[in-house]
């Protein structure tokens, strides 16, 4: 796929947020996110998963991921719309890429017929796990 291919699904998925070559600066409902809701989400292994590939400040998690880079200090490392463009879909960032697709719904395969034409976070709870992760400095 290139980069103009790339762009176009992108644009598809974000409703016509505007989208940079690395971020999606904007916010995807227009507001910013709710961190405590944020944090919620991520430490939470039935919605968002996180911790199943990362670990991060949370001890009252006792097993946490070890696929992926550890969520603490994130938010020095990188910006809120690199955060974001990573969490709607990290294969715009890295196509070889095993973190899932959180804000993406056409393009799947093997998608139970329950969740077709459904992405796994709403748009608010993305907005409300980049609240949370930018809090990680």
């Amino acid at each position: 796929m290139n980069w103009c291919e790339a762009c176009a699904i992108a644009f598809s998925l974000l409703a016509g947020n505007a989208l940079a070559v690395d971020s999606i600066p904007a916010s995807l409902t227009g507001a910013k996110g709710d961190a405590a809701r944020g944090r919620a989400i991520v430490a939470n292994r039935q919605v968002g998963l996180c911790l199943l590939c990362h670990s991060g400040p949370f001890p009252e998690e006792r097993f946490q991921g070890d696929l992926a880079p550890d969520l603490a200090g994130v938010g020095a490392r990188l910006p809120e719309g690199r955060m974001r463009l990573r969490i709607v879909d990290s294969t715009k960032v890295n196509p070889q890429s095993i973190m899932p697709a959180y804000y993406k719904s056409e393009g799947l395969t093997r998608v139970a017929p329950a969740f077709r034409g459904k992405t796994v976070l709403t748009a608010e709870q993305i907005e409300d796990v980049v609240a949370y992760l930018i809090t990680l400095k």
